[in-house]
């Protein structure tokens, strides 16, 4: 796919990863929408790009992507301002991380719907205005390897929500293929970004009775290490990946050692393979006379 001329709609664009991203895309001559919860981030970045004299190439979005209603608006104000987009890019994230025994519903609830219906909605209101412009495109998810490996407790909301994004990409590749739209799947490790400030971006109603409150306020203290990666790396990642219709990009080999153990161990649990009728799992059973 060619990069030059199109538009990219990016969700947590921003800040950390998305903003990386964006910086490549851009440079790489497509238009951005930079959708973003934090309307401060969203200036900031805004300011970045017309200090470059890029901002007619920029437009921003406030955004909660696990907000349904919002986010068919965005996509309404994306095809009214700059045609709708070619590149869909779903990275909104949060780190909804605690112990476990003390999570209640509304940190499940807030970690499945930033981390794994984020980027069900983002698809459920783009990809069909993709499709019917019949531009082709490619749509980017945001996971983690967090999501291919097995997790301690403290990490079950995020890990459970970022291995769905991962099964979500690998399921809908061919329906979007059918519509020359390619699919990539990003698993990050240590990037540096923003996501540790996830209790201040916290929306209200998903507020109540955490059980998280005490571990957001420690994970907005975290140093952002200088040896993690820049996000612009990661954008040259997911501009390779585009050109190429790659599915699987990570950034980072430590846990290829752990993941490789897990597959085997899965492996190893499958009896040896018999002929297998799929079809016949689905006939109807019919009566007898």
């Amino acid at each position: 796919m060619d990069i030059a001329g199109t538009t990219a709609f990016i969700t947590g664009g921003a800040s950390g990863i998305g903003f990386g991203i964006a910086q490549q895309l851009l440079a790489n001559g497509a238009r951005l929408v930079l959708a973003d919860i934090r309307q401060d981030h969203l200036d900031e970045a805004k300011a970045f790009f017309e200090e470059r004299q890029q901002g007619r190439n920029v437009h921003t979005i406030r955004l909660d992507v696990s907000d349904r209603d919002q986010m068919r608006e965005a996509a309404k104000e994306c095809e009214a301002v700059m045609g709708g987009p070619d590149i869909l890019v779903n990275n909104a994230g949060i780190d909804p991380s605690g112990p476990f025994d003390q999570a209640t519903y509304a940190d499940w609830d807030y970690g499945i719907g930033v981390n794994l219906m984020g980027p069900i909605n983002g698809i459920m209101e783009f990809a069909p205005g993709m499709r019917r412009r019949g531009r082709g495109g490619h749509i980017v998810n945001t996971a983690s390897l967090a999501g291919l490996t097995p997790m301690p407790s403290f990490m079950a909301i995020y890990a459970v929500a970022k291995a769905g994004v991962i099964t979500l990409s690998e399921s809908i590749r061919d329906s979007m293929a059918e519509d020359n739209i390619g699919v990539t799947v990003l698993m990050p490790g240590p990037i540096k970004s923003r996501i540790h400030e996830s209790g201040q971006n916290r929306p209200e109603r998903f507020r109540g009775n955490s059980g998280f409150a005490e571990t957001e306020q420690q994970l907005a203290k975290r140093v952002v290490s200088d040896t993690w990666m820049e996000p612009t790396e990661v954008g040259d990642m997911i501009v390779d990946a585009i050109r190429n219709n790659t599915l699987y990009v990570s950034t980072h080999g430590n846990w290829k050692e752990t993941v490789e153990e897990r597959f085997k161990a899965l492996i190893a649990s499958m009896p040896e393979a018999k002929p297998f009728d799929f079809g016949a799992t689905l006939a109807v059973p019919q009566e007898e006379s």
